[in-house]
């Protein structure tokens, strides 16, 4: 019998298909580690690496943070006739695998292969790459109603919308890298909310180009910090290790040092044997985004007196 002339990546990854086809592995199972692959088939890990990205390329599996590798949700059970085709299923299994793998993650060909079609089906609603991330930001956006009651406080109103800007961010992480601050795209459903942001402001009565700046300057605030959410569950899943344990191997042994500790004398204050914080710091994203709201906010609220003194003292 002649052998195969395919490379063993395609052999191994037609394999994991056919166990997952099968059901041998179900949706959720975990799907072999690279390493177990390159042991089970006795190929190098860059080959098993190869197979997993194939299957990842189809669609066929998804990598949750904290997770590994697990078989993708079964769209439909064998024999049944494949969901129709809408722009709204492409953005929701587009939106999906971003949520759950990053927006890396995202091509035409692993999103036409958890709809169960052949990828040039999508360009009936979609141009290309870009503009179906684009279309899923503006579908995440619009999930959210973003309403402010314009009989409340100016205050009252602008915390609503950056909370609601924040638990959206909080539930897409990957949604900040779709809209840069020194680029932003004019998505609908972006500027409803920017629209509706500057309405809460007006009240102020700053000048314009000011109370242009702070409405960015809070939508800044949510999307930098939000943004270290889809960092920490890339980190993780690289290293294996929490934001804490990685802190404490990076930390632990300076703050021991008595010369380190003696050269940075604010730090030994804080974390230094006596310090006041010696068992460490916990970073809180959470907490972070309300302190840093709050003393936005309170920043704001001055700045109308701030301009009248200056203008006497002008």
């Amino acid at each position: 019998m002649a052998e195969s002339t395919e490379p063993p990546y395609v052999r191994i990854a037609a394999e994991l298909s056919r166990r997952i086809v099968d059901r041998e592995l179900a949706p959720g199972d975990k799907v072999p580690s690279t390493r177990q692959v390159a042991q089970d088939f006795g190929v190098a890990l860059a080959t098993a690496t190869k197979a997993l990205d194939a299957l990842r390329a189809e669609g066929l599996v998804i990598t949750r943070p904290r997770s590994g590798t697990v078989v993708a949700p079964r769209r439909g059970k064998a024999g049944e006739p494949a969901a129709e085709l809408t722009r709204e299923r492409v953005l929701g299994e587009a939106i999906a695998m971003a949520d759950a793998e990053g927006l890396e993650a995202v091509s035409m060909r692993a999103v036409a292969g958890r709809c169960g079609v052949a990828p040039m089906s999508l360009y009936r609603f979609v141009e290309d790459k870009e503009d179906l991330v684009n279309a899923m930001a503006d579908n995440v956006y619009g999930s959210a109603a973003f309403d402010r009651d314009e009989s409340a406080s100016w205050r009252s109103q602008v915390e609503s919308l950056c909370r609601d800007l924040w638990r959206l961010h909080r539930a897409h992480p990957w949604l900040g890298r779709t809209q840069p601050l020194t680029r932003p795209l004019p998505l609908p459903n972006v500027i409803r909310l920017g629209d509706r942001l500057l309405g809460a402001l007006e009240p102020l009565g700053l000048p314009p180009k000011l109370h242009f700046d702070v409405h960015v300057l809070l939508f800044s605030h949510i999307v930098g910090l939000a943004a270290n959410f889809e960092a920490e569950d890339e980190a993780v899943s690289e290293t294996g290790l929490s934001s804490e344990e990685w802190t404490d191997l990076q930390y632990q042994h300076r703050f021991g040092d008595e010369a380190f500790m003696t050269a940075h004398p604010h730090f030994s204050k804080l974390f230094g044997h006596f310090g006041s914080m010696s068992d460490g710091y916990d970073l809180d994203l959470e907490d972070l985004f309300e302190l840093g709201l709050g003393l936005i906010l309170d920043g704001i609220e001055r700045l109308p007196a701030r301009r009248s003194a200056a203008e006497e003292g002008a």
